[in-house]
């Protein structure tokens, strides 16, 4: 990795926080400043700030271009995915800025970074003396080369690009490059853990049915938006195609500094799971976090946290008594119908309010030129249908703002 000048480092330093694109027309001013790099260096710490903490507080540490940052694991999901593996050997077939190579190969006594773009390479070796990473080993390669080639190890991570060749994202397992689906068996055979990141749209039971191997299956949101699904295969695993009705599905959810909500389950149990439904609005509202709602444990929620389901379709809960349950929590201020007088003296007084849409024919756009409130406030309203059909109002405040 070429070592900046004293000046571009200094003027990194100095001018990180900054606006990038007015800090690019200002830098070219000034000759003695790799002004390109610097931009690059400015951009990519402002990025890891908010998604690798723990190196942007590193002031040495050096970032690619936009892309790579924007592709790389944070720091919360890497670590997430590093308490799931241990072992002696661990390989990153498709390692890029190398931020889940890092912190996986923590519990490994040997790690190989496998990457086919040069400048990566150079950066992450650089990074990972930094780090004092000294237990990665840096292979400029194409993963699946490597992967015919190479011994057996206890764990294999691979992130299979998820852009075409124009440049769109792909969210379907074929899609990808490489396609997991043609190198399962080989995947299975030389490592005896292999953890396969995906796209947070892709659809779960499509990515269930085309693999074989499957041990669980990890959903991680953060801040209440999916980031990853995560694939365990083993090759003790195998099932068959379409068997998959007794997987592991773990859904995680991390928000800030919270600790973490975690549900696991099986298609299987929530299948059999009996789901009460409400006539009316209790006490309480719940919604489940984005991590339970792409992985679709509707009915399970009713019975494992004793609350009742508003509707089949609405995905809200709701109890007379406050639940621990796994995703937004809200105390029930007021509930209206739509009926004129009703709907005035449920908004007298309001100017402001987070509107939430679920099973109701109308988008947030239209409610909120309807009710006319502007976003933001303290009171969520929730407009859904209950167990009757009928269409409702619900005005919350959320549990944390009631706390002293």
């Amino acid at each position: 990795m070429n070592k900046l000048s004293q000046e571009t480092l200094q003027f990194i330093q100095s001018h990180r926080n900054d606006d990038i694109r007015q800090l690019a027309l200002k830098i070219k001013r000034n000759s003695n400043i790799d002004s390109e790099e610097a931009i690059i260096q400015i951009a990519g710490w402002q990025i890891a700030k908010k998604k690798i903490p723990s190196w942007a507080s590193n002031n040495d540490i050096l970032y690619p271009k936009h892309l790579s940052m924007e592709q790389c694991s944070s720091e919360v999901t890497a670590i997430y995915k590093s308490k799931l593996l241990k072992g002696n050997t661990f390989v990153d077939l498709t390692a890029g800025l190398g931020v889940d190579c890092y912190f996986i190969s923590r519990n490994f006594n040997h790690a190989d970074y496998v990457e086919r773009n040069p400048d990566l390479c150079s950066t992450a070796k650089y990074n990972f003396n930094i780090l004092g990473a000294d237990n990665i080993y840096i292979h400029n390669n194409d993963g699946i080369e490597y992967l015919k080639n190479m011994r057996p190890v206890d764990c294999i991570f691979l992130d299979p690009a998820r852009r075409n060749e124009h440049g769109g994202k792909t969210v379907a397992i074929t899609d990808c490059e490489p396609d997991i689906t043609q190198i399962e068996e080989l995947l299975v055979e030389k490592g005896k853990t292999v953890m396969v990141k995906l796209s947070p749209m892709l659809d779960i039971h499509s990515a269930l049915t085309e693999l074989k191997y499957i041990d669980s299956l990890h959903i991680i949101s953060v801040n209440n938006e999916c980031k990853e699904l995560i694939l365990v295969l083993t090759k003790d695993s195998f099932s068959g195609i379409n068997l998959y009705d007794n997987i592991k599905i773990n859904c995680e959810q991390i928000v800030n500094s919270q600790p973490s909500q975690h549900l696991e389950f099986t298609f299987s149990e929530e299948k059999i799971a009996d789901t009460k439904y409400s006539e009316k609005v209790g006490n309480y509202l719940y919604e489940p976090g984005a991590a339970i709602l792409k992985a679709g444990a509707f009915k399970l929620l009713s019975s494992r946290y004793e609350v009742e389901k508003l509707h089949i379709n609405s995905h809200l809960y709701t109890s007379n008594e406050l639940k621990d349950f796994p995703g937004r929590r809200f105390k029930v201020v007021e509930t209206s119908t739509f009926n004129k007088k009703e709907l005035k003296t449920f908004i007298e007084g309001l100017e402001n309010a987070n509107i939430t849409i679920r099973n109701f024919p109308s988008t947030v756009a239209e409610l909120r030129k309807k009710l006319k409130l502007k976003e933001g406030g303290d009171f969520y309203i929730f407009a859904t249908t209950l167990n009757n059909g009928e269409k409702v109002l619900i005005k919350c405040k959320s549990i944390k703002s009631l706390i002293p």
